[in-house]
């Protein structure tokens, strides 16, 4: 099979592994090109596709262009309907979406930035008042996202078959793993949503694109440069 497009993005950026394991789930393939962060989105031949030089960035061989991962992710996932990545009908489909956007905003958001201000160090105004702002936003939606799963019985969030939102979850949740949960919180405090993390990111087709999620043994703790 030809692949679908060509996707421009770091195999390591969450929203790249969202789409790369939409496509695998789905059966399709997506060339993932060489790719140097402040290089190559900075030369003209992309800036010229891609004006805003933001990745992921996705075109087709049609030249068809996309831009934002969960509009990419999506869109791949609408090309084999029969895989039930979008949920199987119009209610399921809508809390798919419901989830990737919880998960975008309420989960990941605050992680990242915690991730970004403390171990990127992309952040360098940010504060312990923002610190504790972002984690307080995360364990508010960890705890809600735990009860939620402790109901599912399949362990999953909209049916019993992988869909986008479980995805682009696993995604968020590893981030908040990297920040805000340490061992005691993955393993007493969040069992449920570490139990989903694991049965999406052990999923043969996707293994790969997650790998190593990067855990930390404490949550992160602010330090004062």
């Amino acid at each position: 099979m030809a692949p679908i497009g060509k996707l421009y993005g770091h195999p390591r950026q969450p929203q790249t592994k969202a789409i790369l394991s939409a496509a695998a789930i789905s059966g399709l393939e997506i060339d993932l090109l060489p790719f140097e962060f402040g290089v190559t989105n900075k030369s003209p031949e992309f800036t010229q596709k891609f004006p805003l030089a933001k990745i992921p960035a996705f075109e087709d061989s049609e030249g068809f262009k996309l831009i934002e991962g969960t509009a990419i992710a999506r869109y791949v996932s609408s090309l084999v309907p029969d895989a039930g990545i979008l949920g199987r009908n119009i209610k399921e489909t809508a809390r798919v979406d419901q989830w990737v956007h919880f998960a975008e905003t309420e989960i990941h958001l605050p992680s990242s930035n915690i991730y970004l201000g403390m171990i990127a160090k992309h952040l360098p105004a940010f504060s312990e008042e923002q610190h504790k702002h972002y984690k307080e936003r995360a364990e508010r939606s960890l705890k809600f996202l735990e009860d939620y799963l402790a109901s599912r019985p399949s362990g999953l969030l909209v049916n019993d078959s992988l869909t986008l939102a479980d995805i682009v979850l696993a995604m968020a949740v590893q981030r908040a793993g990297q920040t805000v949960c340490g061992v005691k919180e993955r393993e007493q405090v969040y069992p449920h949503v570490y139990a989903h993390f694991a049965k999406v990111t052990n999923d043969e087709r996707i293994k790969q694109v997650f790998g190593e999620p990067g855990f930390v043994d404490e949550p992160l703790a602010f330090k004062a440069e």
